[in-house]
Order: structure tokens, then sequence, then C-alpha cells
């Protein structure tokens, strides 16, 4: 393999990948509007509900942190589909054109990745819910019951920042590949 066929970031602004159920979107929002409409299937499993990615709302200051970050990092979607649910990767995708926008130079413009193998993601700092082992980058957990995206964006900010840099806590249960 020669030099051309190696990705680069030629930016050399740090890389950030963001999960999107509960860390951008309210997961539970999609079942209660579900259930609302009398459409929630009980023999299916939460995520397998057909248009539960198309209804969720916005965990609040995702939107508004994503697009502070976006002046200073490289940043993705890196989300899992799920496998029993056809309708999963067309509406996560319609969710972040719909919210972020779809025309080239948008945030999210060809930076969605779908996978199930996270830890194969080469990049400086993951915001995910889940304990994702194996990522060699800074894991930041992200849990909606205690942490304001408005405090992640300065918390991931103040990371990268060589003047007054600021460690996240290592994702206790998440161990990186040695």
């Amino acid at each position: 393999m020669t030099d051309s066929h190696v990705i680069q970031n030629t930016s050399m602004k740090p890389i950030i990948y963001i999960d999107m159920d509960n860390t951008i979107v309210d997961f539970d929002s999609g079942i209660q509007k579900l259930k609302a409409r009398g459409e929630y299937i009980e023999a299916l499993e939460a995520d397998e509900q057909p248009e539960i990615f198309a209804l969720m709302d916005p965990i609040p200051g995702s939107i508004e942190a994503i697009l502070r970050l976006h002046h200073y990092f490289d940043l993705f979607v890196l989300s899992t589909s799920p496998w029993n649910n056809r309708n999963a990767p067309s509406h996560k995708l319609e969710w972040i054109k719909q919210h972020f926008g779809h025309a080239e130079g948008s945030v999210f413009y060809k930076r969605v990745i779908l996978s199930h193998n996270k830890h194969l993601n080469d990049g400086d700092l993951l915001i995910d819910d889940r304990h994702v082992t194996g990522f060699k980058g800074t894991h930041l957990h992200f849990d909606k019951t205690t942490m304001a995206w408005d405090e992640v964006a300065t918390l991931v900010i103040q990371h990268f920042d060589p003047a007054h840099p600021h460690q996240i806590e290592p994702c206790q249960g998440c161990q990186p590949n040695s």
C-alpha cells in the first residue's frame, strides 16, 4: 500500500466521534411518541421499532454544543444501527440531516459512520453513553442524567487546549487496546 492510499487528517484538528442514541438524541422520547400514537409493538425490542429513530428528540443542548465544537474539531457521528431494524440506518441519517443540515459544508456532511465495531475507528475522543472497549483515543462516557451538553463542550475544549489542559477522566469499564 502506498501513502496515497492512507487516509490522513489533513485539517490537523483533533478527531472527535459522537454517538447518537442517548448521546445526541433522547432514545426514550422515541419510545414515548410511539406509545402515544399506539404504534409501539410490544413483541419487538425498543430499538427494533420500525419508526423509532425518526421520532427521537435531541438531548437538550446537544445541537448547540456540537455546533460550538465544530469550530475546533473534526466531528463525526459514530453510531450503531440495530441489526434487525431495516429503517434505522436511513432514519438516523435523515435525523442528522434534519437537525444539522444536508448541504456540503454542514457539520456532519458525509461524516456519519454506522458500525458495530467502534473500536476500529481511529480518533482522539469518543463521546458515547456506552462503554466502548478498545477505542484507542480518550473515551468520554456521556450520561444524560448527570451531564449537560454545554458542560461537555467546555470540558472537551479544555481537554485539548494546550494553554489550559483539563484531563478527561478515563471511562470506568472501558479498556483501551494494549
